[in-house]
């Protein structure tokens, strides 16, 4: 499904008929639905025809002095809660959000910012299974964006616990049933100078998380304790454009912070695209993304094993108004790192979008 357009928001405050009657506010709705045929080799997809649907609420208001709110909530398939945010733009201090799992307050932001003219590469259908950055952005958070200096930004986010868990009003995420996940903080540096060189939007970041080690369950020799390390992230790459073509490259890495043999200890990321907009219509890409996966070995990092899951996929879009025809053709070496023959995947998928 396409990303939804975040509109903003109305007014804090607890009910539609409370934002309804707010100065300077206003609500508004806006929506995609998405229908599909896929066909994948070497997978069982049983029925193939498929249907998307979602619907973001929002709204903006303003306050004294020409500083802004907003507040956005977003509905994916059958209306079930996918992400929201409440942000506050003021006139010299940058924007403040509360940001309820909506993967935009950091570096998960840059997990896979490559040109394509549809979905990313791991987003047509196929279980691709390669693991990307989150940071933070998988949790609630509080974060930072700079104003604009030429063009660019500074972003800083922050989660008291980085357990991937949504957290309502006047409540708490609780246990996760270990001690490992504690307090996360991302910073990206997003440089985008506006000028008529051409230069491309370059971008860097990087997060960690503190962990701790948490016991495994009782035996009758006692209970042994799991430790882990300290979680690292980072990312880096452009995004460049010149008239009607986009080419982007990136990189990225992962240290989970496991011990112990057979675990993962890191990942290492590579993706690239390529998009060209024939006109105002018509748009094609193509993209690839490899994951390195190194696991512990049986002495350590003396004997690690590696493997190296490989997509790829080349799109077609067609857009008239408010409806676009879309046509994926992807591939996949080694999906979720499985080496066998069951790892090795191709498909099509043929979408319909209509935007409302």
């Amino acid at each position: 499904m396409n990303k939804l357009t975040k509109v903003g928001l109305s007014a804090l405050c607890g009910s539609l008929a409370a934002v309804s009657s707010a100065n300077a506010g206003e609500m508004s709705v806006s929506g995609s639905a998405t229908a599909t045929y896929q066909s994948n080799a070497g997978a069982t997809t049983g029925n193939p025809i498929g249907m998307n649907s979602g619907l973001t609420f929002a709204g903006s208001g303003e306050l004294d002095g020409g500083q802004t709110f907003s507040y956005t909530i977003t509905n994916a398939d059958q209306a079930a809660f996918s992400a929201g945010s409440i942000s506050l733009t003021t006139n010299m201090l940058g924007t403040w959000t509360i940001g309820a799992i909506h993967g935009g307050g950091g570096i998960d932001s840059k997990d896979d910012v490559a040109p394509t003219a549809w979905e990313e590469v791991d987003g047509t259908g196929m279980t691709v299974g390669q693991d990307k950055i989150s940071g933070v952005g998988g949790s609630m958070n509080i974060s930072w964006k700079s104003p604009k200096l030429l063009g660019s930004n500074l972003t800083l986010a922050y989660a008291p616990r980085n357990d991937g868990k949504m957290v309502n009003d006047k409540g708490s995420s609780g246990s996760s049933g270990s001690d490992r996940y504690q307090y996360g903080y991302d910073i990206l540096l997003d440089m985008n100078v506006d000028n008529a060189l051409y230069l491309p939007n370059v971008f860097i970041g990087g997060s960690a998380t503190h962990q701790e080690g948490n016991y495994t369950t009782s035996t009758s020799a006692g209970r042994s304790p799991i430790q882990y390390d300290d979680k690292y992230e980072a990312v880096a790459g452009f995004v460049w454009k010149l008239g009607p073509l986009s080419a982007g490259l990136q990189r990225s890495f992962e240290h989970p912070g496991n011990r112990g043999d057979g675990n993962v200890e890191y990942y290492a990321n590579t993706a690239y695209g390529v998009s060209f907009n024939v006109n105002d219509s018509l748009s094609l890409s193509y993209g690839e993304h490899w994951s390195h996966q190194s696991n512990i070995g049986s002495n350590g990092d003396a004997n690690s094993v590696s493997v190296r899951s490989e997509a790829e996929s080349f799109q077609v879009a067609y857009t008239i108004g408010g409806v676009a025809l879309k046509l994926a053709e992807s591939k996949v070496d080694n999906a979720q790192y499985v080496t066998s023959g069951a790892g090795d995947l191709e498909g099509r998928t043929i979408a319909m979008s209509l935007a409302f």
